[in-house]
């Protein structure tokens, strides 16, 4: 096997970096370019979390579409599809929604270097991710002032773990979305580093995007 040969930094000039994915450094081994996806290992470890968070998701769509009419042989109460604000709920879902769109506007504005645009819209969106949760501690109060709680029944178990689960994720978004406005207004992030925010980003259109299929399947289906 040919040994791979070793520059130093100072005749880095006379390789052919175009074959390499970064910068030429002291250290590349130049006969054998670097293989890359073209993704950065940060945005790839949050596309593997969300990748595996939508089976985790998918079994809890699951196990309430099988349990949602289930009120048990030894249990009273209703089933939460009883006690559904359709309306309000499609409010809720509206704002939570429109937070991808200030969230598509941050990540344009840190990557113009725009960088009190940016903090703006990050807070736009975490304002608008607490009045989601807001709307769902309201459904939740009212769901359980009507005598439905978490072990009420096996219909109400099913539905208070997949909402509230989803709830968890917004609450966890919005604590990134506060991190991330402080950690950009210390200068800590910059226009350079706009991937993060972009990150972020993802994570916070998945969990919008969760929401509309939960919706779908259990507050319109029948």
């Amino acid at each position: 096997m040919k040994a791979r040969r070793r520059l130093p930094l100072d005749n880095a000039t006379e390789v052919n970096t175009s074959q390499l994915a970064y910068g030429p450094t002291e250290w590349d081994d130049y006969d054998v370019p670097p293989l890359t996806t073209g993704l950065s290992n940060e945005k790839m470890t949050m596309w593997a979390f969300l990748g595996s968070d939508c089976l985790l998701f998918a079994a809890l769509i699951s196990t309430y579409l099988l349990l949602r009419n289930r009120v048990g042989p030894d249990t009273d109460g209703s089933t939460a599809a009883e006690l559904f604000d359709i309306p309000f709920t499609s409010v809720s879902s509206f704002v939570l929604l429109m937070s991808s769109l200030t969230m598509v506007l941050a990540v344009t504005s840190i990557g113009r270097g725009e960088i009190e645009r940016c903090k703006m819209w990050l807070l736009t969106t975490a304002t608008l991710g607490a009045v989601f949760i807001a709307g769902q501690v309201y459904e939740f109060t009212g769901f359980y002032r009507e005598g439905l709680g978490f072990t009420t029944n096996i219909s109400s178990s099913a539905f208070f773990t997949l909402t509230g689960f989803h709830g968890v994720h917004v609450s966890l978004g919005i604590i990134m979305l506060v991190t991330l406005w402080s950690l950009i207004s210390r200068g800590n992030i910059g226009a350079e580093r706009a991937e993060t925010v972009e990150i972020i980003g993802l994570y916070w259109h998945f969990v919008d995007i969760v929401w509309i299929v939960i919706f779908a399947v259990v507050y319109l289906i029948p």
